[in-house]
Parts: structure tokens; sequence; C-alpha cells
């Protein structure tokens, strides 16, 4: 038997969750719900079958995800409220939203699924980080995960440290890019053909990555392993050194965590 599974909001993240589930062996039946009607209709031929309020949607679907922004959260919560059951499981994929937060504002006992994904998700790739409070069962909760494993790769974490886990994964895409910017801008500065220095350098990433996850090194040993000594990679290392680079990533991530606590407030 098919598993009914809606998602309230249609923007890039709930797209490309439901784009993973039907281009899986996944059995599940679609449903989406969002203001811009045309988002949920571009989603048909993905066999998502669109609902016209967010109620009908929580009614017919036991597994409910909930693919809206932090700062609307809670008027969309009190919308769909009289539909929440007890066998319901509601899946948020916002920043800085808790079980709490989304069990006082539907029913004491929800059972809810916490979420922090990234928009590599779009073509397969992505990275989510997934917790749940005690109401879940092992089961619900294997299904959710098995449905992020459909579209990248998913780890468990724990519940308390899902507003600490947004620099790492969630947020992260957006620093590796605008470090990926500082390269390839370098490239044409010096003269050098902006999609060849592109793809030379997307490789680098996508190699360095497999590195750390394949090669069996430590990321320190890794670094040894480029760094002749009184060669070229030393020279630009000094300069990242003194810079900080590493002091200015704790900056960067501190801040991000510090935003998901200040959203849960608001």
């Amino acid at each position: 038997m098919s598993i009914k599974i809606g998602f309230i909001g249609a923007g890039n993240m709930g797209t490309a969750i439901m784009k993973g589930i039907s281009g899986s062996s996944a059995d599940a039946e679609l449903f989406a719900y969002d203001p811009d009607t045309s988002k949920v209709n571009a989603l048909a031929e993905y066999g998502v079958k669109p609902c016209t309020k967010e109620t009908e949607l929580v009614s017919e679907c036991k597994y409910i995800f909930l693919a809206v922004k932090p700062q609307i959260m809670g008027g969309v919560l009190e919308t769909l409220a009289p539909a929440v059951t007890a066998d319901k499981v509601i899946i948020s994929i916002a920043a800085g939203i808790t079980d709490d937060f989304i069990a006082g504002k539907t029913i004491p006992d929800a059972k809810v699924i916490l979420v922090m994904p990234n928009t590599p998700l779009l073509i397969g790739e992505g990275a989510s980080a997934l917790s749940h409070n005690d109401n879940v069962t092992e089961e619900e909760f294997s299904t959710v995960l098995e449905i992020f494993r459909l579209c990248g790769k998913a780890s468990v974490i724990s519940k308390d440290k899902m507003k600490e886990i947004i620099a790492l994964n969630g947020s992260s895409p957006a620093f590796i890019y605008l470090f990926a910017k500082g390269f390839i801008d370098y490239a044409e500065k010096v003269g050098i053909d902006k999609n060849s220095a592109t793809e030379l350098f997307t490789q680098s990433l996508i190699g360095s990555a497999k590195m750390i996850t394949d090669s069996g090194y430590t990321i320190d040993e890794l670094i040894k392993m480029v760094s002749s000594p009184g060669g070229t990679t030393l020279a630009g290392l000094d300069r990242l050194y003194e810079g900080n680079l590493t002091g200015i990533v704790d900056n960067c991530c501190e801040s991000c965590t510090k935003r998901a606590y200040e959203l849960a407030q608001e």
C-alpha cells in the first residue's frame, strides 16, 4: 500500500524533494499545496496532486512536509492545526523551528521530524541532517530518512544540534560558492578563460571532497600532501594562515547559528 506524502510549500526545496521521490522506486502518492498554484501545477508531470488548502492536504496525507520559510511557519501551523491528529507525521525543513514550537501550534503529542537539507537536493546530491521527537516511531522515521537518501546523503543527529548543523550543510553551499567565486574571478583577472577555470576549479572541489571521504587520510595529512617545501602551495597557504581563514569560517558558522536561534524566537 502506497504512503501519502504532502508538501505545504512548492518552492525550490520542496520541489527538489518531490522530484527525488517521484524519480525513485518509492511507493508513494504525492500531494502539494502552495498559494502560488502555478508552482503546484508545474509538478503535475511528476505525479503530484494539487490541494486547494492546507487542511485538505493534512487530512489526505500521513506525512506532511512543511517547506515554508521560518518567518511564516507560525501562521501556517495555526491554519493546518484543525486537521492534525496524533497519527500524522510533521516534517519541518525550516531553519530554527523546533518540535516544541510545532507541537505548541498544533497538538501536544504531535509527531515531529526536523530536517536541515540543502539546495544540491535539486540535482540529487543533497546533504540532509535529521532528528525527531519521542512521538515518532522507528518505522516512521526510517521512512522519512529514506526519502532524503533518495536525494543524496542523510545523517541522523541529536535534536539539540539542529541549529548548529545549519552552517555545516544547510548554508555551507553559499559559503562554498563565494569561495569558488574568488578563484574564478582571479582566473579572469589574469586572462584565463572563465569556462576553463570553472571546469578545473569545480573538478578540484569534487576531487578534493572525494579525497576527504575516500582516501583514508586526515585533512591535515591531505594539506601536507599538496604542500611541497618552498613550493607554490605553501606560498598561498601562508597568506590564508595570515588572514586566519579557519577563524573567519568559525565566525561565519557562529553567526549562522546565532541567527538560527533568533529565528526560533521570532
